[in-house]
């Protein structure tokens, strides 16, 4: 075939690979990708098409973040296993990208969940919700629990699954439901992290799917009791058994400069 003998000049060839030529010189410069043939006269570069399998492969490489130092190691030692343990090592580097980036979605869409019920919600309706079985990372705290003791334990548990960010997970708390109806409302004995993605393994803590009784609390924490005493009243009138534990999140803490301003959420399962 004639493209089996022709050479290509190096604009043609840099636009056959969807490149600007000065990347040509450059890999020649470095001794990275050399061309075919260079005029004597002229000194332009020329290039075979059989040369472009090759070039794709740097490319490729370039793409995936791959070093030029690494990639003029593999051009030393071109083989397929060679080429097989780079593209494996660079898979796996895309695999945990492909990771944190569908978690940090499912952050996201969180975030925009809040948004839209903070513009739609009637904050003195209780309601009853579907959801879904979570996997929750908590830790355990009392009465005596001090603020400073709570940070640190949160943090160390947001090290420990290699958040490294506070936004790549959802906080709150947590309170028995046996604790409620004794009217113990301040009787907290967990701190919650909700992690996107997180695999089910032991020794987390599983918030099931179902049922669940949702209402909200805007403003001072000291009424949060009425609040719950309200939510206690409205499950016995509709009949609701609730069980387990309470869950309490923030929703608002983007958007409110107040403490007064502040929105909890509470869901409580509701047993079938």
């Amino acid at each position: 075939m004639e493209k089996e003998r022709k050479l290509l000049t190096i604009g043609q060839f840099a636009a056959l690979h969807g490149i600007n030529k000065k990347t040509l010189m450059w890999y020649d410069q470095i001794g990275l990708f050399r061309p075919a043939a260079v005029n004597p006269v002229n000194g332009y570069r020329c290039y075979d098409y059989h040369q472009s399998a090759v070039l794709e492969t740097i490319l490729l490489l370039r793409e995936l973040d791959v070093s030029i130092q690494e990639i003029q190691d593999f051009m030393k030692d071109r083989s397929a296993e060679h080429l097989k343990c780079l593209l494996e090592e660079k898979i796996a580097g895309l695999d945990r990208q492909l990771r944190h980036l569908q978690a940090v979605r499912k952050t996201l869409c969180g975030h925009h969940q809040n948004m839209v019920t903070l513009l739609t919600m009637d904050l003195s309706e209780i309601s009853i919700v579907e959801k879904e079985e979570r996997c929750l990372v908590t830790v355990e705290i009392d009465r005596d629990t001090s603020f400073e003791k709570e940070v640190e334990l949160i943090t160390a548990e947001t090290a420990r699954y290699g958040l490294g960010r506070l936004h790549n997970a959802s906080y709150g708390s947590m309170i028995p439901v046996s604790s409620l109806q004794e009217g113990s409302f301040d009787d907290y004995t967990r701190l919650f992290i909700e992690i996107p993605f997180l695999p089910r393994k032991k020794g987390l803590h599983i918030q099931p799917g179902g049922t669940y009784l949702r209402a909200f609390h805007k403003g001072d924490w000291n009424q949060l009791p009425q609040r719950y005493q309200a939510i206690l009243s409205y499950a016995r009138e509709q009949g609701l058994t609730l069980s387990g534990f309470s869950y309490e999140k923030g929703i608002n803490e983007t958007v409110a400069d107040r403490m007064e301003d502040y929105i909890v959420q509470i869901e409580i399962p509701v047993r079938g």
